[in-house]
C-alpha cells in the first residue's frame, strides 16, 4: 500500500494549545553508546527542534566514535511491546525509523505503521558498510519490501541510496535526486530527501524530490572532517518539524539548515569522527565563555574528589 499521507501545513488547534505540549515523534532506532548516532542523535535533535521524542529501542550498537564493530538486535516482540504500549497512551504526529536491526523488526514496525495510516512515516537508510554482506542484503530487501510501502519521506545519502535502489545503474553520469526518487516511488515512497550529492568546488547538494519535481534544494560547502550521526540528526529534525505542522519543503530546508549548524559546531569527544553538536544553541557565545574563564573564585558547585573506600 502506498503511503500517500498528505503532510499538513499547520498544526491543529489542539497542538497549539498550551496544555497539549509539543508534538510527539515516535522513533525506532538502536542505542549508540558513543552518542554520535542512533537514539542519542534522535532524542537530542527532536528535542532541540521543539518536539517530544518517544524512543523505541530496536537494539544496541557496539561502537566507538570511529566505527561500528557489532550490533545486538532486540527481539521483535520487545520492539512491538514498547511501541504499542506508548501508542495506546500518547497521540503521535510522526513516526521516524532509523536502524531497526533485523528484517523481523522491520516487519513489526511496518505492521505498526499500517495500523496508523494517517501518521506520516519518515525512514532513514544508514550506510551499512560495517555489516556483513549477507545480513545487509536481507535487511535492505526487507526494508524495501516491507517498510518503503509505508514510508512518506525516505532520507539517505546519495551514494547509499544509489547503491541500494539503483544497483544496475550503468550511465556515465551519476543518478540525480529525481532518478533516486523515481526508484523509491516504485516501492510506494512519494518523497525522497537525497543528501551529499557531489558538486564541483567542494560543494554538496541536498535535494527533496519526487519523480516529477525538485521540491527543495540546499547547497552547502563540504566540511573538512568526517562526521558520525549526520543522517540520523537530519531525519530526526525533519520528523520533528513535520510533526510540528511545517510544510514538507519548508521543513526540509529548515532541517538542513539545522544540520549545517550542528556540523559547524561539531566536536570530537574521542579519537574517531566528529559528532554533530545538536544543542549548539545552548553553548555560550565566545565572548561569554571568555568572561567566564576570566572570572575568579570557586563556584558554588565545586565537589571534593571521590574517595570512597571499598
Amino acid at each position: 500500500m502506498t503511503n500517500s499521507t498528505p503532510i499538513t501545513t499547520a498544526p491543529s488547534k489542539e497542538q497549539e494549545s498550551e496544555e497539549s505540549g509539543p508534538a510527539c515523534v515516535m522513533v525506532f532506532n538502536a542505542s549508540d553508546p558513543s552518542g554520535a548516532a542512533g537514539l542519542s542523535a534522535d532524542i537530542t535533535a527532536i528535542a532541540s527542534v521543539g518536539a517530544h521524542p518517544l524512543p523505541v529501542v530496536t537494539g544496541a550498537y557496539v561502537r566507538d566514535t570511529g566505527e561500528v564493530f557489532d550490533h545486538f538486535a532486540f527481539d521483535e516482540e520487545a520492539v512491538a511491546e514498547q511501541a504499542r504500549t506508548i501508542l495506546e497512551d500518547v497521540p503521535v504526529q510522526v513516526i521516524k525509523v532509523g536502524f531497526a536491526g533485523s528484517p523481523e523488526a522491520l516487519s513489526t514496525i511496518a505492521e505498526i505503521a499500517a495500523d496508523y495510516p494517517d501518521v506520516p512515516l519518515i525512514a532513514y537508510m544508514p550506510a551499512l558498510s560495517w555489516w556483513d554482506e549477507g545480513p545487509t542484503d536481507l535487511y535492505e530487501d526487507a526494508f524495501k519490501e516491507l517498510l518503503l510501502p509505508q514510508t512518506t519521506v525516505l532520507v539517505g545519502n546519495h551514494s547509499t541510496l544509489w547503491r541500494w535502489l539503483l544497483p544496475e545503474w550503468n550511465k556515465e553520469s551519476s543518478p540525480t535526486a529525481r532518478d533516486i526518487a523515481k526508484a523509491a516511488s516504485e516501492m510506494g515512497v512519494p518523497y525522497t530527501l537525497v543528501t551529499g550529492i557531489p558538486l564541483p568546488e567542494q560543494f554538496i547538494d541536498n535535494v527533496l524530490a519526487t519523480p516529477q519535481a525538485v521540491l527543495a534544494s540546499e547547497k552547502f560547502e563540504r566540511f573538512d572532517a568526517a562526521f558520525a550521526g549526520a543522517g540520523d540528526t537530519l531525519s530526526a529534525a525533519l520528523a520533528a518539524l513535520v510533526a510540528g505542522g511545517a510544510d514538507l519543503a519548508a521543513a526540509a530546508t529548515e532541517a538542513l539548515a539545522y544540520l549545517d549548524r550542528c556540523l559547524d559546531g561539531g566536536f570530537r569527544p574521542g579519537m574517531g569522527h566528529v559528532v554533530p553538536d545538536r544543542l549548539f544553541w545552548a553553548q555560550p557565545e565566545a565572548d561569554e565563555a571568555d568572561d567566564e574563564d576570566a572570572s575568579s573564585g570557586p563556584t558554588a558547585f565545586d565537589l571534593p574528589a571521590h574517595d570512597t573506600k571499598h
